[in-house]
Parts: C-alpha cells; structure tokens; sequence
C-alpha cells in the first residue's frame, strides 16, 4: 500500500509537469475578454483543459504502459505514427514555447540578453534535470510545484479580496466554446498523455508496488492534480475579468499577466513573476523532453544511448524555437492542434470507458470518423476555407470549430450497436 506522503508528492509533481506556459498566461487574457461571462469561459477551459488531462491520467492509470499502448486497438501502425506525431509536436511547439514566455516575462525586464542566450542557458539546465530522471518526482514534488502554487495564490488571493468586484461586459462570442478551444493552447490533453508516461517511468524507478496500488496512486494523484489546475484556472480567469478596466483591450497575454502582478505585488512584483514564470515554465519543458526521451528509450529496446540522444535533439530543438515571440508560437500552433488535439481526446475517453464499450472496431470507426470530421477544421486553421459555410456548414458545432464531436458520438454509438447486434446473433 502507498502512502500519502507518496500520493502527494505524486499530485504536486503532476501538477508542476502539466502547467507550464499556457496554463500561466491563457486563462487571465479570456477571463479579460469575458467580463461577467468569466463563469461560462471558465466552464470550457476547465473541459479541454482540466477535465480531459484527468481522464488521460486516469487513462494511464489503468494501462500502465507509454503512449503507445492508448492506440494499439486501431494498430499498431497507427500508435506508433500517433506517438511519434504527438511527440513531435510536444518538442518542437510547447517545450521552446516555454523558453520563449520565460525570455518575454522573466529575464527580458532585467537583463540585456538575447532570446537565443536565454534558450540557451534555459534548456542547458533542462537537460542536466532530463538526465538525472530518477530523482524527477521528489525534485518537482517536495521544492518546485509547493513554490508555483504559494505564488499563484498570492496574485489571486490579493486580487479577489483587494480589488472592486464588479465584471464588465463581455468582448468575446460563444465564451464557453471559445474556453474550449483556448484550451488546445495549453496543450495538456497532449500533456497528459505524454506527463502520464513520464509518472509511470518515475513511480516504476521507485518503487515495486503492486498493479493495482499504483492503478490507486496514480487515480487519487490525478484527481487531485485536476482540482487544483480548475481552481488555479478559475483564480486566473476571474483576476483577469476583474481587472478589465485597468489595462488597454489590445492587451497581450503577457502584458497582461505582468501588469496584473504589478497592481497586486506593487515593486516586488517582477521578482515574483519571474520566479513564477521560470518555475512553472521549466518544469514543463523538463516533463516534455523527459517523456519523449523515455518513448524513444522504449521503443528501441532501452538502449541507454536513445534516451541520451533524444534528451539532446529535444533541448536542440527547444534552444532554435524558443527564439521567436509567444504569440508566433501559439499562432503556429493553432493548425496542429486543431487536428491532433480532437483524436487524443477521442482516444482518452476510449481508454476510460469500460472495455466492454471500447472494442478494437469501435475504436477504428470512432478514430477515422474524428480524423474525417477534424480535417476541416484543420483546414479552416489555415484559412483555406471558411467552415462556417458552404459544403461544410450543415456539420453540428463546425462554427465554433468542434464539427469533430458529435460525428465521433454518434460513431460510437453506432460502432456500439452493431458489434452487440453480431454478439446476440453470434454469442461464439
């Protein structure tokens, strides 16, 4: 049986992995533009951005395998060109994005350095952290995630309690639908997919518990990880919408986190945010190229030289891009996203769902449906074409860029239907 001392650090560690750099400067930009509408916006964050990284948590709970194993009922063909896209992406958009926001908010103030010199020396200490993985948990769990939440809570504490409570009116359309969707950017359903493998590996190097103790450890951690996302995401939101009248509508999204902590911690303000900033930003990076570093480990029949090999190109990689603007990044970002991120939710709730209901050819249909049905979103992402209208307009939802969602639920029912129909007819 695990203790609590493990479940928590467990929790804290998983907490640290998932919130990064997104997760810090998204959620007070939509609370800005929702106003009074703060609760609606935060509903659909919470969805994509809480609720589905718990069910993949909760999906790796019960696998206990690597990323691979969350798509091996379609193929194997498949998940592996499944786990190698996510993490490509994960490498080349969210880890240097972290070193960019950390440039932009906590170094540009007080130095005169380069974006390239901070990327640099940022994931020169990713790697040292990446290479020592077997002291990963207790590092982040027991020092660096107890740091980001005091912080956290200072800014919004101070905020809610020392600012006039009065919501301005809402600058955004569809706020629950445009949560949703801003939810992509933190990209922590990918998180959780890849963050998942990376506690697996760590509580493994740890201990030699059973299947289902670990199973239990890694559900509670989950859980307790998500609360903690909503309320940190609900705090950031509602400072954002309290604080509508203080700052310019064109605002940017770090701007706006920087400006929000100087009202709230006067002078000391850039100290705090770049403690912040650094920590949660670093802590994601190190989960990244960790997780991708432990796949390619795997799948080459764990020799050393992979894991050591991939670490390098990772940091590499997160040195070239992390030179360029956050808002370029999200913005590069959003067509990826708006094709990968619909299947690894589809593929997380799969894996959730008892397997009676998740057979091999349920999983094939409701896969190549979503894929189907995320291809003009994809499209529209790159604006060759407006999915609003024309052909594509009839699809539920396709205008406010989820045409994916009720295709796939009607695929799985259906999928459903007819394998039980051919088990009545042929119980053998």
């Amino acid at each position: 049986m695990l203790r609590t001392k493990e479940t928590l650090i467990t929790t804290f560690a998983m907490f640290s992995l998932f919130f990064g750099a997104g997760n810090l400067i998204l959620p007070p930009l939509l609370g800005f533009k929702s106003g009074e509408m703060w609760w609606l916006v935060t509903l659909g964050f919470a969805t994509s951005a809480v609720l589905v990284p718990v069910f993949g948590i909760l999906a790796h709970a019960k696998l206990q395998g690597t990323i691979f194993d969350f798509g091996k009922k379609v193929s194997s063909t498949f998940s592996l060109i499944y786990s190698l896209s996510i993490y490509a992406i994960s490498i080349s958009l969210p880890s240097p994005r972290t070193a960019s926001v950390t440039h932009e908010i906590a170094v540009q103030p007080f130095f005169n350095i380069s974006s390239l010199t901070t990327s640099v020396i940022y994931f020169s200490l990713v790697f040292v952290f990446v290479i020592n993985r077997s002291r990963l948990l207790d590092v982040l769990g027991k020092i660096l995630t107890p740091t980001i939440i005091v912080i956290l809570l200072a800014i919004i504490g101070i905020t809610i309690f020392d600012v006039d409570v009065s919501f301005g009116e809402a600058t955004i359309k569809n706020p629950f639908s445009i949560g949703i969707l801003e939810g992509y950017q933190t990209f922590d359903a990918i998180g959780a997919v890849v963050v998942g493998g990376v506690i697996i590996v760590s509580i493994n190097l740890k201990t030699k518990a059973s299947y289902e103790a670990k199973k239990g450890l890694i559900r509670k951690s989950g859980w307790l990880a998500g609360l903690a996302l909503f309320l940190i995401y609900a705090g950031l939101i509602i400072t954002g919408s309290l604080n509508q009248n203080n700052f310019s509508p064109d605002i940017s999204r770090t701007e706006l986190l920087t400006g929000i902590s100087r009202l709230t911690m006067g002078n000391t303000a850039n100290i705090f945010i770049s403690i912040l900033v650094s920590l949660a930003c670093f802590t994601t990076a190190v989960g990244i190229v960790t997780g991708t570093a432990d796949f390619i480990k795997e799948r080459y029949s764990n020799y050393r030289n992979a894991y050591l090999y991939t670490a390098i190109l990772g940091c590499v990689l997160g040195v070239l891009i992390g030179q360029f603007n956050v808002a370029y990044i999200i913005t590069v970002a959003l067509p990826a996203l708006m094709f990968i991120y619909p299947l690894t939710i589809v593929l997380i709730l799969l894996n959730v769902v008892p397997d009676r209901l998740a057979s091999p050819i349920v999983f094939k249909v409701v896969v190549l449906i979503t894929i189907l049905f995320s291809i003009p979103d994809f499209l529209g992402s790159l604006e060759f074409l407006t999915i609003d209208k024309g052909i594509f307009g009839w699809i539920p939802l396709s205008g406010h860029q989820l045409g994916w969602v009720l295709p796939a639920v009607v695929a799985f029912v259906i999928a459903n239907a007819i394998r039980n129909s051919a088990l009545v007819k042929d119980p053998s």
